[in-house]
């Protein structure tokens, strides 16, 4: 397959996608950080599947981290990555500096509010705004037909949708599954930071998700399954952040089973120094589904 187009400023992004859209193609657009894994060339494929053309952004957002994040050290390759795109079949690989996106003088951010302001939001309260703020920006760079996210960013999802509906954005918003690792480990760029040791703890993460869906299905009282989940993390030295059976849609807790309700658990802890995340969406409770 041929190396894909690296392509540096935004109106020349935005020119090529306008003038293929005219052309009758179909673009499929993922945002990245880089650091390509199988998860990132998952959405890819899918996105080919769908799409005449991919384009796929390489950009750490300096906006998204907050005080003492990992910034600085965000794992950065771009050759490797382009090679591994060019596999995949990529047309173009969007790849501006932080000056292109952040002009000097910038001072305009979105505001967000809805899902952004639980569990995410609480903890890192700048973070979703430098999300939103970024994916806007790259959406008017290469103004696609669809974008793809993993569902491992289940609440980073419900932001973009949200914006994208109230913002009117003419785009598709395509969530794919996990992607993980034979041992079940959710693939993450920031799996790099894992020692040995720590990538085994880490493993709990998975199975403690899988033991829960157990007990739901089973009929378990949620408060119970919160904590038989929070106490497999721990006793793997898992530092908890969250641990909690939400509402899919609203991210409000719940208490008590609701029939109607899609329901999801979600996590974020730290192994180590390494802070992750992960989620698994709950059947609804009939004997079919589980």
């Amino acid at each position: 397959m041929p190396t894909p187009r690296i392509v540096r400023k935004r109106a020349e992004m935005r020119d090529l996608i306008v003038t293929n859209r005219a052309l009758g193609r179909r673009i499929g657009f993922i945002p990245t950080m880089g650091s390509l894994h199988l998860g990132h060339t998952s959405l890819i494929d899918r996105a080919a599947s769908e799409c005449d053309d991919v384009v796929t952004s390489i950009f750490v957002n300096p906006i998204q981290f907050g005080p003492n994040e990992d910034y600085e050290k965000y794992p950065r390759d771009l050759h490797a990555d382009v090679h591994l795109l060019s596999q995949h079949g990529v047309r173009w690989v969007f790849a501006p500096d932080v000056q292109e996106m952040f002009p000097p003088g910038d001072s305009t951010r979105v505001e967000v509010s809805g899902p952004a302001k639980p569990y995410e939001g609480t903890l890192r309260p700048s973070h979703f705004s430098g999300v939103a703020t970024i994916v806007l920006r790259l959406l008017q760079s290469a103004p696609a037909h669809n974008i793809y996210f993993g569902a491992k960013d289940w609440q980073q999802i419900l932001v973009i949708r949200q914006m994208v509906r109230d913002l009117g954005i003419d785009i598709e918003v395509v969530t794919c599954p996990t992607v993980r690792d034979q041992d079940g480990l959710a693939m993450s760029s920031r799996n790099a930071y894992l020692s040995a040791t720590e990538r085994k703890r880490a493993l709990v993460i998975y199975s403690s998700l899988r033991q829960a869906e157990k007990l739901w299905c089973s009929g378990v009282a949620i408060n119970r399954i919160e904590q038989e989940l929070k106490k497999m993390l721990s006793a793997q030295e898992i530092q908890i952040e969250y641990a909690d059976i939400v509402d899919a849609k609203s991210l409000l807790k719940m208490h008590k089973n609701n029939p109607n309700a899609s329901v999801i658990i979600l996590i974020a802890c730290r192994v180590g120094s390494t802070r992750l995340i992960d989620n698994l969406l709950l059947p609804s409770q009939t004997l079919s589904s589980c």
